[in-house]
């Protein structure tokens, strides 16, 4: 009965998300009114000496480039004023936001055809922006089962019952081929430096993050008045409060233990008060403490996320969580965005967007 049931929900799913591709393949053309891709911030490595022509694989007198984000955009014609800035999570790439893993649209595109320029990042040491000036040693490991579970597609090898995530193989097999490792150390002040000089170059825009990318949006946020909205899904580290008002660690049977807030001056806490922002959780988290350790990692997630949103108000901010089974949309992993659903998804940020008017 049990194998049953798994087999419908799969074939449910398998042509939920077939009659998708049918109704994007009839959408009207989208036109694109310029688009490129450029290096932005980083650091520049000079080795002491003279360069020699003659011994030109020596590196006195030579010069590294490493630690800058790599930046693909596209500006639809007639675009809002507010472009889109698009940062992704841990052990992702730009990738987390172009086609989902079963083909439909993402963000990128969902948001073109709105009418938003998008700008897509490969934060520094990862992806595109791969040079760092950090070395690491990259570690073929086999994880992507644990990964399954932490992002909250299922307790593998079994699927959540009510999964927004296709349940093929070929789907599954391009969510893992999209991963994508650290060149060098996760570094949360490099990747808000890179994130404040894109802003520099554009000008206003909005800042939507996903998972590790929420800490240093905040940084960004704090770094850079060009920044006028932040749209985060599912943050989990990087929580900020002001120094003397620390929340208590969290504690969680989530694989990385109990999580904590970081202390900053209360003065850069209050730039954070000046924007509106908006935090979206998925389904599958644990209202209580439990030992099923993915949906408990997230439970203190969310726990924080609330806890943070509620000091910047307490400040005059204007920060909103929104857990989506608790506005009657269910199922959705970790990565929201590009769930079967994604078009719910981006409909309901559609819905923010105009309510605070960002979308001129």
């Amino acid at each position: 009965m049990h194998k049953a049931i798994n087999y419908l929900c799969a074939s449910a799913m398998l042509l939920f998300a077939a009659g998708a591709l049918y109704a994007q393949s009839k959408q009207q053309p989208l036109t694109i009114a310029k688009q490129g891709s450029f290096m932005i911030g980083g650091s520049v490595i000079t080795e002491q000496g003279s360069f020699d022509l003659n011994n030109a694989l020596k590196p006195q007198g030579q010069t590294f480039h490493g630690d800058h984000a790599y930046v693909f955009y596209q500006i639809p014609v007639k675009a809002h004023k507010l472009p889109l800035v698009f940062l992704h999570g841990a052990g992702q790439s730009k990738k987390t936001w172009e086609s989902t893993p079963d083909g439909r649209d993402g963000f990128q595109h969902i948001f073109l055809r709105k009418g938003f320029s998008v700008y897509l990042l490969d934060q520094p040491r990862r992806g595109d922006a791969g040079r760092s000036t950090a070395s690491v040693a990259i570690t073929p490991t086999p994880d992507e089962q644990f990964w399954f579970t932490q992002f909250r597609i299922g307790n593998y090898p079994d699927y959540f019952p009510d999964v927004q995530f296709p349940r093929d193989s070929v789907s599954l097999e391009q969510f893992f081929r999209q991963m994508t490792p650290n060149t060098g150390a996760f570094d949360g002040a490099i990747v808000a430096d890179a994130c404040s000089e894109i802003f520099n170059k554009i000008g206003n825009g909005i800042l939507v993050t996903h998972s590790q990318g929420g800490g240093p949006g905040w940084l960004t946020a704090i770094r850079n008045d060009k920044v006028k909205a932040v749209v985060a899904y599912e943050p989990y580290s990087g929580f900020v409060f002001p120094e003397n008002e620390l929340p208590q660690p969290i504690k969680s049977t989530g694989l990385f233990g109990e999580l904590k807030g970081i202390g900053i001056p209360m003065n850069d806490f209050l730039k954070l008060t000046k924007i509106p922002i908006v935090v979206y959780y998925g389904d599958n988290i644990a209202k209580e403490p439990t030992l099923t350790w993915n949906k408990d990692h997230w439970r203190s997630g969310l726990e924080m996320a609330r806890i943070w949103a509620a000091t910047i108000n307490k400040h005059g901010g204007n920060a909103t969580v929104v857990h989506l089974p608790e506005i009657g949309i269910y199922g959705n992993t970790h990565f929201l965005f590009s769930d079967l659903n994604n078009m719910e998804v981006a409909d309901l940020l559609s819905k923010w967007l105009k309510e605070k008017g960002l979308d001129k």
